[in-house]
C-alpha cells in the first residue's frame, strides 16, 4: 500500500481549527491540540445555548407579562385564560413588550379581556 502524504490537508484542518479559536486565551489560540479542544467544546455549548436562549426568552417573557398583569389586577395564567376567551392573538414577546414600552395599552388589552 503506497504511503498518503496529508501534510496540505493537515495544515488546512489545523488552520480552520486555530482561526475559529482566534481570541482563546494563551496556548487555547496558539496550540492545535488544546485549541481544538476548546473550539469543540465552544461548539457544543453554542448548540446547545441557541435552544436554551429560547426558553429563558420565554421564561423572562412571562415574568414581565405577569409583573404587569398585577398591576392591573390579574395573574398571568388568568390573563393567558381571558385573552383566548376573548380571541385575542398577541403572543408573549409582544405582550411583555406592550407591558414594558406602553403601560396604558396593555391596560387596555387586560380591560378588553376582563370584559369577555
Amino acid at each position: 500500500m503506497p504511503r498518503v502524504k496529508r501534510g496540505n490537508v493537515a495544515r488546512k484542518r489545523h488552520k480552520k481549527v486555530l482561526k475559529l479559536a482566534k481570541g482563546y486565551r494563551g496556548g487555547h489560540s496558539k496550540l492545535f491540540r488544546t485549541a481544538n479542544q476548546q473550539v469543540m467544546k465552544a461548539l457544543r455549548y453554542s448548540y446547545r445555548d441557541r435552544r436554551r436562549r429560547k426558553r429563558d426568552f420565554r421564561r423572562l417573557w412571562i415574568s414581565r407579562i405577569n409583573a404587569a398583569a398585577r398591576q392591573n389586577g390579574m395573574s398571568y395564567s388568568q390573563l393567558t385564560g381571558k385573552l383566548r376567551k376573548a380571541n385575542i392573538q398577541l403572543n408573549r414577546k409582544m405582550l411583555a413588550n406592550l407591558a414594558m414600552l406602553d403601560p396604558d395599552a396593555f391596560s387596555k388589552v387586560v380591560e378588553t379581556a376582563k370584559k369577555a
